[in-house]
């Protein structure tokens, strides 16, 4: 019981910041509408691309969007044709000028949203989704997670009642605010019906204050891996040395 809340909601404003920074005033909720178009259509035009997260900026008359990828060739294009088409498509649906940074995630095992839609797309590949599940462990741990948990529910083989089944390794302290903890959950459509599947996964502590504002320059000294920036990965060494 209790691991109901989304490790990322929980930590905003602690150790997290917000995908979308801009003041709405009035148009608050013409601009939301405008985000979660602008974000369903980039997830599906990008699907290929390993996208990570996608963050919106906006002033009076500029719309930046930041799209973070584990792909960025494929974005990009030959000599950035794929932006510039990218920018067109998005001004039909903001009506707004529109800037895109393309920001590259240096350890995409390390990222829930990735390591959960790769297992999606192993899974409705036919792949045995033991197996998809536990090299994409390894992996993670390879890389120097603290831990990693992931749980996918729904027909498992084809069987005629759902199940969820769980998988760990390491720690994933969902109750410690500085445990940095990225979650992600997605979905494998197969022959027999959705998978759900989960992944939580914990990338060290981070001590001290948190710059929450999307930097992306100081991100780029220690990959955008620990998430936390350049400060969030040299506690996360320390804390290894501790040990």
């Amino acid at each position: 019981m209790g691991q109901k809340v989304n490790p990322i909601s929980n930590r905003l404003g602690i150790i997290r910041g917000w995908d979308s920074n801009w003041y709405g005033g009035n148009d608050y909720g013409d601009s939301l509408l405008e985000d979660s178009k602008i974000r369903k259509y980039l997830n599906a035009r990008l699907a290929k691309a390993s996208v990570s997260r996608i963050v919106i900026e906006r002033t009076l008359k500029l719309v930046t969007i930041t799209v973070c990828t584990a792909r960025p060739g494929i974005i990009i294009g030959k000599g950035g044709q794929e932006v510039d088409k990218l920018k067109e498509e998005l001004k039909k649906i903001t009506d707004k000028d529109i800037q895109i940074n393309i920001f590259e995630v240096k350890r995409p095992e390390l990222d829930a949203v990735i390591v959960a839609n790769n297992i999606a797309r192993q899974v409705e590949g036919k792949i045995a989704y033991r197996r998809a599940i536990k090299m994409a462990i390894a992996n993670t741990m390879r890389m120097g997670a603290e831990g990693i948990k992931v749980q996918i529910s729904g027909r498992l083989n084809g069987a005629e009642m759902a199940r969820s089944e769980m998988y760990k390794e390491g720690r994933t302290p969902l109750h410690t605010f500085r445990a940095d903890i990225d979650y992600c959950h997605a979905e494998a459509l197969t022959k027999v019906g959705l998978l759900g599947i989960k992944v939580w996964i914990c990338r060290g502590e981070v001590y001290g204050k948190k710059e929450l504002a999307p930097n992306f320059t100081q991100n780029k000294e220690g990959g955008r891996g620990n998430n936390g920036g350049s400060n969030g990965g040299k506690n996360f060494k320390r804390k290894k040395n501790n040990r």
